[in-house]
């Protein structure tokens, strides 16, 4: 089987043509609209500010400081203004959107509910943006972004000119985020806070499902009926891909509306991959649809959970009507998202890597990958802890998490959207000691300076340095860049 227009399922796209009609702004809900944006440079609010303002929208919008995007929006014709007051809303606005940066306290959204006007979170509007595309989601705890990322180039690559909004920058596709005039909306479906159930996809990828967010789910039985949530969006016309060798992923489609299809190395699934073998680190597969061969294809990513990823997308970009023949080609070209797996430098004989994993899972495959791929002489990886509610929960598998490392070098753990009092529940010391019981080398080191001044005295030809974390540890990785590059 080559995904010929005759193969095809019922109702899925079958020309690019056909998806790239103009935006007709006129019929649009959108069309004159005053929607005022608060915090609109991150990655997915200028998209969206884009997109509205493709649809005939007026938008304005603010945020903390000017940059390149703040540039670009404003040479777009918006009005952007840098810092945060209550006079920056319009007289005119009729609607206030805000991302999920944006505090309770802030001024522009006192005002904005003082004066009557419409709010909403920047996930309820994407849902709305969405309602009027072709909408494609990627979810699950793990690989959203590199998904996402995959079925947004193959589909920009291949001529259907899609809009994106992906929770890492791509490279390929210019950022995270850009707007197409095509008919299809690619999107990561974050479940953190239940912002993807604001949104209503043709097409739906369930990547796999894990316990995370314990600030937002009590167990994993919450987190699974959020998701089951996530699947009822999806119209009984269309399609959800489902991990079938995930047994709590394949729990939240069981009452699904729409056709469901797996996807994994399962015999019976729907889209599985066979014939694996490694070549110079990289899987090569044969991917077989229904029993039936559908391509070849070499997964442009290190590690056996890109071969997972590779698949979901595969499935995805099937039914959004891109041939077999093309979308393996083009997947093959991918070379993925920032801060997943990034290779920063090869220099005097060092390696340097940065990841964006911070949930025992991530972090587990990731290292292994990396051992795979490169086979240093020694894995340093500096794991920079996300969350003190995060930590204390899973406090046990992070430290069985390492074991691919020769050292792990732990600084403080990055606070975020923790109360004060959670602090003292748990501190980076206590994941150490765990590390160390599970037979690891482990070391707490308190600042990224102290971290960097380690490395320079520890790091020989033939190691490789990763960091890791969700927040601001890519820091140390650049830090040891310049210093190899700086000491030639």
């Amino acid at each position: 089987m080559k995904g010929s227009k005759a193969d095809m399922p019922e109702g899925a796209d079958t020309t690019k043509q056909e998806q790239l009609d103009p935006v007709d702004t006129v019929s649009s809900p959108f069309a004159t609209l005053h929607i005022h944006m608060i915090g609109i440079a991150g990655c997915g609010m200028r998209a969206l500010a884009e997109m509205l303002g493709r649809r005939g929208a007026i938008i304005s919008g603010s945020d903390m400081a000017s940059s390149a995007a703040t540039a670009r929006l404003v040479a777009s014709g918006m009005a952007v203004s840098i810092g945060q007051c209550a006079d920056n809303i319009p007289a005119d606005c009729e609607l206030v959107v805000y991302s999920a940066a944006i505090h309770e306290g802030n001024p522009e959204l006192i005002a904005a509910a003082d004066r009557g006007i419409e709010v909403i979170k920047y996930s309820q509007m994407l849902g709305r943006v969405m309602a009027r595309s072709t909408g494609i989601a990627i979810a699950g705890t793990h690989g959203k972004s590199t998904t996402t990322g995959m079925v947004a180039y193959v589909l920009k690559t291949a001529g259907f000119d899609p809009s994106f909004v992906v929770g890492a920058t791509v490279d390929q596709l210019g950022g995270p985020s850009g707007v197409g005039k095509g008919r299809h909306f690619v999107a990561e479906a974050c479940e953190f806070d239940r912002s993807f159930l604001n949104l209503a996809p043709k097409y739906a990828a369930i990547l796999n499902v894990e316990e995370d967010h314990p600030d937002c789910y009590r167990d994993i039985d919450e987190i699974i009926e959020a998701f089951k949530q996530f699947v009822a969006k999806v119209p009984p016309d269309g399609i959800i891909v489902v991990n079938v060798d995930d047994r709590d992923a394949l729990k939240c489609v069981s009452d699904a509306s729409a056709e469901v299809e797996t996807f994994g190395l399962s015999d019976g699934c729907t889209w599985q991959a066979t014939d694996l073998h490694d070549e110079d680190g990289l899987e090569i597969m044969t991917v077989m649809m229904k029993q039936q061969q559908f391509c070849r294809l070499k997964v442009p990513l290190p590690g056996r959970y890109n071969a997972y990823n590779s698949l979901a997308a595969v499935a995805i970009l099937h039914h959004a009507g891109v041939g077999a023949d093309e979308m393996a080609r083009l997947l093959e070209q991918y070379t993925g998202a920032r801060r997943r797996m990034m290779l920063k430098t090869v220099d005097r004989g060092v390696t340097v890597i940065d990841d964006y994993a911070h949930h025992p899972t991530e972090i587990q495959v990731t290292l292994k990958a990396i051992r795979d791929y490169y086979k240093p002489q020694r894995l340093i990886c500096v794991f920079q802890p996300h969350q003190h509610s995060r930590t204390r929960f899973q406090l046990k598998d992070f430290a069985r998490s390492f074991g691919e490392a020769d050292e792990v070098i732990v600084p403080d753990i990055y606070f975020v959207r923790d109360s004060e009092r959670e602090k003292d529940y748990i501190c980076s010391n206590d994941l150490v000691a765990q590390i160390r019981l599970h037979g690891g080398e482990a070391v707490y080191l308190k600042s990224f300076k102290e971290i960097v001044t380690h490395l320079k005295d520890i790091v020989e030809t033939g190691d490789l340095v990763v960091t890791m974390g969700a927040g601001n540890v890519w820091e140390v990785a650049d830090e040891i860049v310049h210093w190899l590059r700086e000491d030639r």
